[in-house]
């Protein structure tokens, strides 16, 4: 479904627009690579545990890798008519949201389906904006995360982007080769890009987004104290039934300062 310009401003005010600009690059997921750190998963402490000691996906890599705020397909639809009336660019815009939201997001095995209980959300697209993307799109990565432990399991779900995306911003030796440009979000660094992983060292990368060239791309929005102050809070993530720890105590060195929310 392509992105029409008079769909854009509905989506940002949703604050998905960063997510919209991800879904014009095709993803490559690396699936061995993905089930290796599956097998690293503690799914009692939200962490992958690594020879040099834990780490985990926190909700400062939501917000930079994805661009999702934290606080607070038919066939007919895809391609916008040029006389399209206000309301008809709204029901659009409707259900671009909820493409993203069932292939980008909260995606499940089904890949081609979205729950009915996003329908009542819809219905004020202004109130979208107030919800906290990343808290819910973390925890469903880490709900799915804990259900691939299970040796029954062989298929994957959830916001695999931010998984992979995460891999390759952490590990640099398991970046794909032959690539050092990037803008915002950060996981559009790794679109259209085959993995040429080779045999390395571990290493990983505490602070990669520290660097000025990550500082140059970053939207503002992303760094606004509001924000901010909930990267490193311990914290319950919401979403819907599936309700998971944010345990960044664990990983403190991925961190300078913690809050903690009662």
């Amino acid at each position: 479904m392509p992105l029409h310009d008079r769909i854009i401003p509905y989506l940002e005010t949703a604050e998905l627009y960063h997510l919209a600009r991800l879904n014009s690059q095709w993803f490559w997921v690396d699936e061995p690579l993905l089930s290796a750190f599956i097998e690293r998963w503690r799914p009692e402490t939200h962490t992958f545990h690594m020879p040099f000691g834990e780490c985990s996906i926190t909700l400062q890599d939501v917000a930079y890798q994805l661009g999702l705020p934290i606080d607070g397909f038919h066939e007919r639809f895809r391609v916008l008519p040029a006389d399209a009336s206000d309301e008809t660019v709204r029901v659009y815009a409707r259900a671009y949201i909820l493409m993203l939201l069932s292939s980008q997001l909260f995606a499940d095995k089904n890949a081609n389906r979205v729950h009915l209980r996003w329908l009542p959300y819809l219905a004020s697209l202004d109130d979208l904006g107030r919800y906290s993307w990343a808290s819910a799109a973390l925890a469903w990565l880490y709900r799915c995360l804990c259900r691939g432990t299970n040796r029954n399991v062989v298929n994957l779900a959830g916001p695999l982007q931010l998984l992979q995306s995460w891999i390759f911003w952490r590990f640099p030796t398991l970046r794909p080769s032959g690539f050092d440009r990037f803008g915002f979000p950060l996981a559009s660094r790794f679109g259209f890009i085959f993995s040429d992983i080779v045999t390395a060292l571990i290493q990983f990368l505490w602070e990669p987004y520290s660097s000025v060239e990550v500082a140059a791309v970053i939207h503002p929005e992303i760094l606004v104290e509001e924000h901010r102050r909930l990267w490193a809070a311990l914290t319950s993530l919401i979403y819907f039934a599936a309700i998971e720890w944010h345990q960044v105590d664990r990983v403190h060195t991925q961190h300078s300062f913690f809050l903690v929310l009662e």
